[in-house]
């Protein structure tokens, strides 16, 4: 069982990236999907997620308006889409699914630098 996550990178204050997160070893199908990101010095906090029908979604209120979270059961991946990055939101970024307290799974994490 593992989550992997990709995407992370540097980028200009303004600039877009966007991170994939993709499972191994189980089916993302019936799992709400969560991207948590933590700071250097801060708490980890959630950023976004999606239900496992992909119907309804959840921002930040950091983050509504500029990112994007989608999934693609088929191909057993979750992505977050970000738009007009700020330097606030360097952070690492990390994957979550989750079905219950038992099956709760985080990917490894994926830096995200902006710059000003």
């Amino acid at each position: 069982v593992q989550l992997q996550a990709s995407g992370g990178g540097l980028v200009q204050s303004g600039g877009s990236l966007t991170l994939s997160c993709a499972a191994s070893g189980f089916s993302l199908e019936n799992y709400v999907m969560s991207w948590f990101r933590q700071a250097p010095g801060k708490a980890r906090e959630g950023v976004s997620c999606i239900s496992s029908n992909g119907n309804t979604t959840y921002y930040s209120d950091s983050v509504k308006g500029r990112f994007t979270i989608s999934r693609d059961n088929a191909k057993n991946t979750v992505s977050l889409q970000m738009h007009n990055l700020k330097p606030e939101d360097t952070a690492v970024y990390y994957c979550n699914a989750r079905w219950s307290p038992q099956y709760d799974y985080w990917g490894q994490g994926t830096l995200v630098t902006v710059s000003s």
